[in-house]
């Protein structure tokens, strides 16, 4: 922090840009959580400067030291989930509880990443040639650009830029300018660990600013990003030019089948949060829920009970179980959305409306629609809100059908006590995830994550499969 503005980190320092934006909560409008420095061009160029120079001193850096700071990094995230915690709910307006797990889920993301630096083994092999021995091994990528969403301001910043220290890189790290804090406190831990000036950056400022400079840059090897199809289209076009490897994790448009023989309480739990929790704002959530014709009136009857059951509002509150939307933009949005599928020929089976609460902020009241086929427009786009819409089918292989037509490949799921059905779900989901008897949301730190068709692109996300992305392999050949 300088004086009164949080500032950008770059090259080891704490440096105010040419303008500031004020963070305020979507919760409550009247809460102010600071004032953000802005980068300009001339900052962005001197992060990425730093960085190359910060990564050839930082890739030299011994495995015991590499290990010892992201084991810090990973202590201080979970030591003080508490206020981290509180403070990603005030930014972000998902529930208190929600932002807590989601700085504790962040320090284990450091922490499996300090414990992988300890298993960078190479390969060995003898040559077809008489005499020659092979070794492979993994190297630094080098500069790596990161971009985050402001959905998960903290676990998806963590869980790329703790491998891309893990294996050596340097980085230079874009949040969302809608949850500056929650990247300027991650940062604030890191820039205490003792890394060598450059290795770590933080430039914030706008997609139209920053992030185009970053990604048009030839002066970094690769680009990870999660956001929204049209621009994750832009990333990858503009790395192709300068051949910088990229990352995308952009749409999804999930689907939760339920079957006749579904557990009906078991499903309603998985319905309710994977469309709902943390305000229907995740790219897993369940938006589309397909309902074979036996089970459909059961299901919806409880599902909509369930739901009027919700808790909603101010998420700091003690027993908040929906919080606010990230912000007016977005909630208006939502309710675009919601009167187009009424004009569409969908029912408003319950919720869809905004909510007046005792701070002013952006609530709604989340929405299931009924009598909605696959083609109309809201389960066709990702709306990225508390609304899920109900397609009802008349057996398995309908529903898989409906869940497959889609642009999208993330996750689905699937509700049934069949062994056959579920083992042939997992192999004709055309996603990246598949869960079975469990929310479309929720994944765990040590396996890959991503999706298929406009969901994602290049390697996977994750486990031991960050590696491909965040290395290059050299192949040694040695005559004795």
């Amino acid at each position: 922090m300088s004086g009164d503005i949080f500032a950008n980190y770059i090259n080891g320092e704490w440096l105010e840009g040419s303008a500031t934006i004020r963070n305020i909560s979507p919760a409550n409008i009247q809460d102010v959580l600071g004032d953000y420095a802005q980068a300009d061009a001339g900052q962005i160029e001197q992060a990425l400067d730093a960085a190359i120079a910060g990564q050839l001193e930082w890739q030299r850096s011994g495995l015991e030291q590499r290990y010892q700071v992201l084991t810090a990094i990973g202590d201080e995230l979970i030591a003080r989930k508490a206020e981290l915690g509180e403070q990603l709910a005030r930014e972000e307006g998902k529930t208190l509880a929600e932002g807590m797990g989601e700085v504790y889920r962040s320090g284990q993301f450091f922490h499996y990443y300090a414990a992988e630096v300890l298993r960078q083994m190479g390969e060995t092999a003898d040559s077809v040639r008489p005499g020659v021995e092979i070794e492979t091994r993994r190297e630094p990528v080098g500069v790596v650009g990161i971009i985050t969403p402001w959905n998960f301001p903290m676990a998806t910043a963590a869980w790329k830029i703790a491998p891309a220290l893990a294996f050596g890189n340097a980085v230079v790290f874009k949040p969302a300018n809608a949850v500056p804090a929650s990247a300027w406190s991650l940062t604030e831990i890191i820039a205490r660990q003792g890394l060598p000036a450059g290795t770590f950056n933080l430039v914030m400022g706008s997609g139209a600013t920053v992030g185009d400079a970053l990604i048009h840059s030839n002066k970094i090897d690769a680009l990870s990003f999660t956001g929204s199809v049209e621009t994750g289209r832009k990333v990858a076009c503009a790395t192709a030019a300068n051949f910088v490897r990229c990352q995308l994790e952009m749409g999804s448009k999930n689907a939760l089948i339920v079957l006749d023989d579904a557990d009906l309480d078991l499903a309603v739990d998985c319905a309710l949060n994977g469309a709902f929790f943390g305000t229907g704002q995740k790219c897993t959530a369940s938006s589309r829920l397909i309902v074979t014709a036996g089970m459909h009136d059961r299901f919806v009857a409880a599902l909509v009970e369930r739901m009027g059951q919700l808790k909603v509002g101010y998420p700091l509150r003690e027993g908040t179980q929906i919080g606010a939307v990230i912000d007016g933009k977005q909630l208006e949005q939502n309710l675009r959305y919601i009167e187009q599928a009424k004009a569409d020929g969908a029912v408003l089976a319950c919720g869809g409306e905004r909510i007046e609460e005792e701070y002013e902020g952006f609530y709604m009241r989340p929405a299931l629609f009924v009598e909605t086929r696959n083609d109309m427009q809201i389960n066709r786009d990702e709306v990225f809100g508390p609304i899920a819409c109900v397609i009802k089918v008349a057996d398995y292989e309908e529903a898989l059908a409906t869940l497959n037509d889609t642009d999208f490949g993330l996750t689905a799921g699937i509700m049934t006590q069949s062994l056959k059905y579920a083992s042939d779900f997992k192999r004709r989901a055309k996603t990246g995830c598949v869960m079975v008897n469990l929310p479309t949301a929720g994944t765990d730190y040590h396996v890959p994550f991503g999706g298929r068709k406009n969901s994602s692109f290049g390697p996977r996300e994750q486990g031991t499969y960050a590696r491909e992305f965040y290395t290059v392999v050299k192949t040694t050949y040695i005559r004795a």
